[in-house]
C-alpha cells in the first residue's frame, strides 16, 4: 500500500464520524476502510451499519455539490459493517484529480429518511502539503480573530476565518527551546529531556522519531527555515535533517544577511520576517514542480526580543493608545505566590517598560507581529500562485505566549494563561466545515502537532507520543482531545522557580513545591483571568482533592517515563529528570 492509500486509511479509521444535519446520538458512525486503486481508478469503503438501514454514497468535486451519486438505497450487509466498491471511470468527469466521497444515510431502521452528511475527505489525490508557521513569544490575544481591537492583523484573521480557531491551546512547557522539542517529538519535556542549562542537546533516539524524520522518510519533501532551537545528538542545528534547509543556530538573527541561506533575499526584504517569506516562495515553486508532497516549516523570530521590528512597518501603530489587559499591573499579581515572583519575569515588568512604557512597548511587539502578518500573507499567495490551495493545510501558532505585563509580570515560562496559551488555527481546505468560521473550546498541546502531521500524512503515530491528532477537530470542532494537560517549567536560569501544573477541564492546579509549598486551583471558566486563587475555600475542596489526584497521576507517569538526561557537566552522572519528578511529588 503507498502512502496516498495509507493517508486514507488511516484518516477515516481515526475519526467518530457525526451527521451535520440535525440528528441524534445513535446516527453516528465510522468508515473504518478505505482503498483506492489507482490501476483502475475503483475505491473500497467499509463503514459501521445496522440491519435495516439503507445509505447514500454519494460524490462531489468541489465540497459544495452533492447531488450525484455512486449508489442510491444501499442496504446494509448483515452484521455490522457494509462493503462498496465502486469505479470512479465510470463518472465520466473531465478528471479524477480531485474528488470526494461521503456516506450518508437515508433512513433510520426503516423510519423515516435521516438528513446529514459525514464530513471526513476521500481524496484519491493523496496525503496533503503541510505548511507549519509557529512564531516567537506571541500571546493569544495579539490577533482581531482572537477579539483584540486595537491590532492589525488581516491575514492571521482570514486564516482563522477560513480553518478552525482554537481558543484552549497549551504549549506545555512555555520556553523556546522546550517548546520546540515538544513541537517536532509529541513528547512532553521529561520525556523528549531538552530544555535550557539540562538538555540542550536531544538524543538521536528521540529524534528518531520526529515528525520532520519521519515524514521524509516516508516520502513527503521537507524544508525548514528559521529558529531551530536545539541541538541533536551528532547532528547539529537540524543540518542536514531537511531535503532544503535555511535554519538558525542559538536565537538566530533579525537581519536577512546574518543567514547565509536568506543571503539572496537580503537586498528586497533585509528583516527576517519576510525574507522568510520570500523563501518559502521558492521552496513551494520548487515543491510543485514535484510529485512528492511537502511538508514546509518556518520558525519565525518575531516577536521574540530583542524588539526589532521591520522599519517598513513603522507607521502602523505609530502613537497608538492599547487597552491593558483586565489583570494588568502589580495589583492583580499581590495574590500570585512568592515561588512565581523569584526569577526574571518578575522585574521585567519593569526592566521591560510594562509600568511606564506600555503603549510604546505594545507598539513595537504587535508591529513586529505585523511584519509576520505580511508574510503570512505571501506564503499563502505563493500557495494559491502555484495551484496548491485545494490540498495544502496550513497550521499558525506561537512557540509559548507571552506576558505583557498581566500579574505585573513580563516574559514567559510561567504557568499563567497569558504565558503558557498560545493562538492556534488550522486551515484544511478539504473539510466541509472549511470557512465556517468555527472555533474549538478542546484542549490542546503543542504535543499534539507531531501526531497531527503524520496523521494528515497516514503515517502511524508512535504509541509512545503523549499528544494526539488533532484532525478529528478539523472535522468536528465539538471533539475530544485531552482530559488533561501538564504545564511544566523546569527553567532555572536566573532563579526561576520550577512547578508543575495541570489543566482538566474549566480547571488549572499549580504545584509550587519550594518551601513554603503553595497550591494555586483557578477556575479559568469563570475567572480566565486567574484573579481568585480557590485552592484554601472551603466550597472547591472536592474539586482541589480532584485535581490534586490528577496531578499525582501526572508525577507518577513522570517518574515511571523520565529521559535519563543530565546537566552538560555531568550528562550521564545526574538524572535532572529524576530529581524534578522528586520535587514535585506533592507534600
Amino acid at each position: 500500500m503507498n502512502i496516498k492509500l495509507i493517508f486514507l486509511k488511516l484518516i477515516l479509521a481515526s475519526l467518530s464520524i457525526t451527521f451535520l444535519g440535525s440528528m441524534n446520538p445513535s446516527d453516528e458512525f465510522k468508515v473504518s476502510q478505505f482503498s483506492y486503486n489507482e490501476d483502475t481508478s475503483s475505491v473500497t469503503l467499509t463503514w459501521t451499519s445496522v440491519e435495516g438501514e439503507t445509505y447514500s454514497i454519494d460524490y462531489s468535486t468541489d465540497l459544495q455539490d452533492w447531488t450525484q451519486s455512486l449508489e442510491q438505497n444501499v442496504t446494509a450487509d448483515p452484521g455490522s459493517n457494509t462493503t462498496r466498491s465502486y469505479n470512479l471511470q465510470t463518472l465520466n468527469l473531465p478528471s479524477l484529480d480531485k474528488i470526494f466521497v461521503r456516506v450518508r444515510k437515508t433512513n433510520n431502521g426503516g423510519g423515516s429518511g435521516g438528513g446529514g452528511i459525514t464530513p471526513p475527505l476521500i481524496d484519491p489525490n493523496g496525503p496533503p502539503n503541510i505548511v507549519f508557521l509557529m512564531t516567537d513569544d506571541q500571546t493569544f490575544y495579539s490577533m482581531g480573530i482572537y477579539g483584540n481591537p486595537d491590532v492589525i492583523t488581516p491575514n492571521m484573521d482570514q486564516l482563522g476565518k477560513d480553518g478552525v480557531i482554537f481558543d484552549r491551546h497549551y504549549n506545555t512547557t512555555a520556553i523556546c527551546m522546550a517548546s520546540r522539542a515538544n513541537v517536532f517529538t509529541g513528547l512532553y519535556e521529561y520525556k523528549n529531556g531538552t530544555n535550557f542549562t539540562h538538555g540542550e542537546v536531544m538524543k538521536e533516539s528521540i529524534w528518531a522519531k520526529s515528525y520532520p524524520r519521519l515524514l521524509r522518510a516516508n516520502g513527503y519533501r521537507t524544508g525548514f527555515a528559521g529558529k531551530f532551537g536545539f541541538s541533536i545528538e551528532n547532528g547539529g542545528w537540524g543540518t542536514g535533517e531537511f531535503d532544503v534547509y535555511a535554519g538558525a543556530s542559538q536565537q538566530g538573527s533579525y537581519v536577512t544577511a546574518d543567514n547565509p541561506a536568506l543571503a539572496q533575499y537580503a537586498a528586497t526584504y533585509p528583516h527576517s520576517s519576510l525574507a522568510y517569506a520570500a523563501w518559502a516562495r521558492d521552496f513551494i515553486q520548487s515543491s510543485a514542480a514535484q510529485t512528492k508532497p511537502f511538508c514546509m516549516s518556518i520558525s519565525f523570530k518575531a516577536p521574540h526580543r530583542p524588539t526589532t521590528p521591520d522599519p517598513r512597518f513603522n507607521h502602523i501603530y505609530a502613537g497608538k493608545t492599547f487597552t491593558k489587559p483586565g489583570n494588568y499591573g502589580r495589583t492583580f499579581g499581590a495574590h500570585r505566590p512568592a515561588q512565581s515572583k523569584a526569577g526574571r519575569q518578575y522585574p521585567r515588568f519593569i526592566d521591560w517598560g510594562y509600568d511606564v512604557s506600555y503603549d510604546q512597548v505594545m507598539a513595537t511587539y504587535h508591529q513586529q507581529i505585523y511584519g509576520v502578518d505580511v508574510a503570512l500573507g505571501m506564503i499563502r499567495q505563493a500557495i494559491a500562485d502555484f495551484g496548491l490551495s485545494n490540498n495544502t493545510v496550513i497550521i499558525f501558532t506561537s512557540d509559548n505566549g507571552f506576558l505583557c505585563g498581566s500579574h505585573g509580570f513580563g516574559s514567559k515560562v510561567l504557568p499563567f494563561e497569558e504565558s503558557a496559551r498560545a493562538p492556534l488555527m488550522i486551515y484544511d481546505p478539504r473539510s466541509p466545515i472549511a470557512g465556517q468560521q468555527l472555533r474549538s473550546a478542546s484542549l490542546t498541546g503543542n504535543i499534539d502537532f507531531a501526531p497531527t502531521f503524520l496523521n494528515l500524512a497516514g503515517i502511524p503515530i508512535p504509541p509512545e507520543m503523549d499528544g494526539k491528532s488533532l484532525t478529528p477537530i478539523l472535522a468536528d470542532p465539538t471533539a475530544d482531545t485531552h482530559s488533561q494537560l501538564a504545564l511544566m517549567s523546569t527553567f532555572t536560569r536566573g532563579g526561576d522557580s520550577t512547578s508543575l501544573s495541570i489543566v482538566s477541564g474549566s480547571y488549572k492546579y499549580t504545584y509550587w513545591w519550594q518551601a513554603p509549598a503553595t497550591e494555586e486551583l483557578y477556575d479559568l471558566a469563570a475567572d480566565p483571568l486567574e484573579g481568585t486563587n480557590l485552592a484554601a475555600d472551603p466550597v472547591y475542596a472536592l474539586k482541589l482533592q480532584e485535581m490534586r489526584q490528577k496531578y499525582d497521576n501526572q508525577v507518577a507517569d513522570w517518574k515511571q517515563n523520565r529521559i535519563m538526561q543530565g546537566p552538560p557537566a555531568a550528562p550521564n552522572t545526574v538524572n535532572v529528570y529524576e530529581t524534578y519528578g522528586n520535587n514535585f511529588t506533592r507534600q
